[in-house]
């Protein structure tokens, strides 16, 4: 029986990543959750905010939830983020974050897009210097053989969606750095065949995305500039509340809501847990339970069409509340 690990950590994370596994749980699936310790209240009790063990069980069984991390403001000795340290140890090279449009207030209609961004690179390396008592440097790595294996999971994904790549860059700036991308990117592109390509410059594309984001199908990104644009994104299809992603390597994937912990409203019961559940639908597509996943999502759809939700998204009903409406929709 596949064993798949939970990762709570802070803030909502409990309380999102609970009403996963209730509805994983409803689905009566040949899969087994077990709990494990991350995040800054993890870092308090233990001084590890990510601890050997919980690093341990998802090498061991290739496929995590995670729920959110606090961090504290201006960092603290010794802390580095869980999800930043997982990407890095388990060489989760490829982050994927789709974007699709759902019936509530705040969505854009016709939107459905994957950006596809690079996750271990870029000034994510975090190799940063003071040079001066009054300047501070921060080192951006972009290398070949990291461009060309993310380049080929967004062109395999574009192949299997609408066959439209759109390469995000600023080489007009970055000649180097952004140049080794871009030229990389094309050159898988143009080998894999049957794409339609574009490239375009980081700034001009977020403007596109505003104006005329269902133009788009993938988008593929270096580490920064995904994580800036897929935010943006978000807030076309009603938020972070509701943006799910997958952070994937050779071996191991870890699915993760990208909401944050949300400090404000952890512990009051209106967490919105759509992220969660759209992570975890994307962990058991990659699990050949598609049809759980689809069962998700649709019951996830129609609560959101008769109005049943959190307050991020305009309704005014509890997490429990709506975790009962989408459990009786499955």
């Amino acid at each position: 029986m596949q064993t798949i690990c939970l990762i709570p950590g802070d803030g909502i994370g409990p309380e999102v990543i609970g009403a996963a596994a209730d509805i994983l749980s409803a689905l009566d699936l040949p899969l087994k959750c077990e709990t494990y310790s991350a995040g800054w209240s993890c870092f308090e009790k233990t001084g590890k905010a990510l601890p050997e063990e919980t690093l341990a069980a998802v090498k061991s069984t290739g496929y995590a939830l995670f729920g959110a991390t606090s961090s504290p403001s201006g960092g603290a000795p010794g802390y580095r983020s869980p999800i930043l340290e997982l990407r890095q140890d388990l060489n989760l090279f490829a982050n994927l974050r789709p974007l699709r449009s759902l019936p509530i207030p705040d969505a854009r209609p016709d939107i459905d897009l994957l950006i596809v961004r690079e996750n271990t690179e870029g000034l994510y390396v975090r190799r940063e210097r003071w040079e001066t008592p009054d300047t501070a440097i921060a080192e951006r790595v972009i290398t070949r053989a990291a461009s060309q294996r993310i380049a080929q999971v967004a062109v395999k994904q574009a192949g299997r969606r609408r066959g439209r790549l759109t390469i995000a860059h600023k080489a007009n700036v970055l000649t180097k750095t952004d140049g080794l991308f871009l030229e990389t990117a094309r050159k898988v592109a143009a080998e894999f065949g049957g794409l339609e390509i574009e490239d375009r410059l980081v700034d001009a594309l977020a403007h596109d995305l505003v104006r005329t984001p269902e133009r788009f199908d993938v988008i593929l990104a270096p580490n920064l500039y995904g994580d800036i644009l897929s935010d943006l994104a978000s807030a076309l299809v009603g938020g972070l509340g509701v943006a799910a992603s997958v952070n994937v390597g050779d071996s191991c994937a870890v699915y993760e809501p990208v909401h944050g912990s949300a400090p404000d409203i952890a512990g009051k019961g209106i967490a919105n847990p759509s992220a969660a559940l759209l992570s975890l639908a994307l962990m058991l597509d990659d699990l050949q339970f598609s049809e759980a996943a689809t069962r998700i999502r649709s019951a996830l759809t129609s609560t959101l069409q008769a109005g049943i939700c959190t307050p991020d998204l305009g309704g005014d009903v509890r997490t429990t509340d709506m975790i009962a409406a989408i459990t009786a929709r499955l």
